[in-house]
């Protein structure tokens, strides 16, 4: 990647976040009153715009496939969250979701200054290096989360003031795909940013960072909806379901490694054998 920290060479990351400006703001808001908004507020309502869209669509979506479509496929009737809890745990998250958004704003703004290691094309490294890259990106951000958010369980104050608004949600009829962003802000934040750390220790493409930021919201949903997947080594719903019940086990994002490595892991289809 040459002259990755030139003027030129960052003028295409400002190309690329204002073509993503001008798909959606520009179908949100009529006229270009948005371009006169100054960068970084434009930046901040995309990314609510965006977040707030892939929250509620996947969110209903799942909902409606689980409780109504499969109603008795997946869940006991006991075990189905009622309307009430889901419209709490929407409710926590559109608090947080002004200061979610931040999170990307501010890591777009690094990368257009040309602080980070991220490159704008994969044609420049290639897919093998971008594959790579990618894979290293991954492990760091599931080492960095895993730590987070242990730590946000073993430092009593951070659990007290912040994690507890999550945990309140610790049984099959209170956890819904609704609850995967319903965090204190400054939680939600905290076990996003080795996303954003990431981009200082590897190559990173631009575009891939953007869009893993939104599929948070569409993995925490599909996490929080106690079913067990059963696809080794993803760390799926049933894992994260113990970690609910259990506040000391499975503290890991997309895979359980960090618990296997760490010793926090505690296995769904274990649990079953001894409940029988």
């Amino acid at each position: 990647m040459t002259n990755a920290s030139s003027p030129e060479y960052l003028r295409q990351f400002v190309e690329e976040t204002d073509w993503y400006n001008e798909i959606l703001l520009g179908l949100i808001i009529p006229g270009d009153a948005w371009k006169r908004l100054p960068r970084p507020i434009q930046s901040w309502l995309r990314n609510y715009i965006g977040g707030t869209a892939v929250y509620f669509i996947s969110g209903f979506l799942w909902c409606f496939y689980i409780y109504y479509w499969k109603r008795h496929v997946y869940l006991p009737k006991d075990a189905i969250p009622s309307n009430k809890a889901m419209f709490l745990q929407i409710i926590v998250t559109m608090k947080a979701m002004p200061l979610y958004c931040g999170l990307p704003t501010i890591s777009e703004y690094m990368v257009e200054s040309g602080w980070t290691r991220c490159y704008s094309s994969i044609g420049e490294v290639g897919w093998l290096a971008h594959a790579v890259y990618l894979m290293i990106y991954l492990a760091l951000v599931e080492f960095g989360i895993y730590w987070m958010h242990r730590e946000l369980h073993d430092i009593k104050p951070l659990y007290k003031w912040f994690h507890t608004v999550h945990h309140i949600y610790n049984k099959q009829n209170t956890l819904s795909p609704f609850a995967g962003l319903a965090f204190h802000p400054l939680d939600g934040i905290l076990q996003a940013v080795p996303h954003v750390i990431a981009l200082f220790l590897v190559p990173t493409h631009f575009l891939t960072h953007m869009a893993l930021l939104f599929c948070e919201a569409v993995w925490t949903a599909n996490i929080h909806d106690c079913i067990h997947g059963k696809v080794w080594p993803i760390m799926g719903a049933g894992y994260h379901t113990i970690h609910h019940t259990t506040y000391r086990h499975n503290y890991g994002h997309y895979t359980i490694w960090m618990d296997w490595m760490f010793g926090t892991l505690r296995d769904p289809e274990e649990e079953f054998i001894k409940a029988k």
